[in-house]
């Protein structure tokens, strides 16, 4: 009498391996997605982090500048505006040099309020291409004077996007940067009692992005007059050697060549100086 058939067997076996297995890996997944960290939201949802309110208000501040900036330049006198362009390369920023030459010279004060005004727009809303600007200054209106400029513009630029950021940024790092953020906070608040010597270091070195910076300080609770005293000079040693690049662009190949292994190291020294009298205080502390 033939052996009843096993409808257990491998094949019944394999079977269940697989829809068990299915089943723990749906599992996993339904979790990964219901992640409370930034990460795991990130996975969750591509879309962009703005809610309509915060995407109104970023529109709304965006109309107002953008208004604002075509008023000055319909004030200002005939140009050929063909010709004009935010440079993105050191060619583009020769070719713009020799454009503006004469017009920078014989409507001094007006480009100047056209200049200042195309930095801080570029600044606060994050559009790349403001050291081809500082170039610019050096280029057109020498060593002191567009140092003071560069300064300025780039302390106010860094100041409009704080309290933009303030407004409406949190959920746009915490979507782009949630690490970076993370590793910021923590820093942060271990430096509180010696912060401005910290926010001078960041700002002097190029350790962290200074759009991250203007972004995520008014997210980490860094006071305004902090930012604003540590902006202000942090930027100036920078600043300098930008602006007097400005005054032979023939000699720039690219913007890579600002910074070579030379002006890296005395930016970092002069950035080991901002934080030294923190390092002095600590170890007093401890003796």
């Amino acid at each position: 009498m033939a052996a009843p058939r096993n409808l257990t067997g491998d094949g019944g076996g394999r079977q269940l391996v697989k829809d068990e297995e299915s089943a723990a890996a749906s599992s996993a997944a339904k979790g990964l997605l219901n992640d409370d960290s930034p990460t795991g939201k990130r996975t969750k949802s591509e879309r962009f982090p703005l809610s309509r309110w915060e995407f109104a208000v970023f529109f709304t501040v965006f109309l107002v500048f953008t208004t604002g900036l075509l008023c000055i330049y319909l004030t200002m006198p005939a140009a050929e505006y063909g010709k004009l362009k935010v440079p993105r390369t050191i060619s583009d920023l020769r070719l713009l040099k020799e454009n503006l030459g004469s017009y920078a010279s014989e409507y001094q004060a007006r480009f100047i309020l056209g200049y200042c005004s195309t930095y801080i727009f570029m600044q606060t809303f994050m559009i790349p291409g403001t050291i081809f600007m500082s170039l610019l200054a050096g280029a057109l209106f020498g060593v002191v004077r567009g140092f003071v400029l560069v300064v300025l513009n780039a302390t106010a630029g860094a100041c409009s996007c704080f309290f933009l950021s303030k407004l409406v940024g949190r959920p746009l790092v915490n979507w782009l940067w949630p690490e970076k953020l993370r590793f910021f906070q923590a820093e942060i608040a271990k430096r509180r009692d010696r912060l401005l010597n910290y926010m001078l270091f960041l700002r002097i070195t190029p350790t962290l992005p200074n759009l991250f910076i203007n972004l995520s300080s008014p997210i980490v609770d860094i006071p305004f007059h902090v930012f604003f005293l540590a902006t202000l000079v942090g930027l100036m040693p920078a600043s300098y050697i930008t602006v007097r690049a400005g005054l032979a662009l023939g000699d720039l190949r690219s913007v890579k060549d600002l910074y070579d292994f030379k002006t890296l190291s005395v930016l970092f020294l002069i950035g080991s100086i901002s934080i030294f009298p923190a390092l002095l205080k600590r170890k007093r502390v401890y003796e």
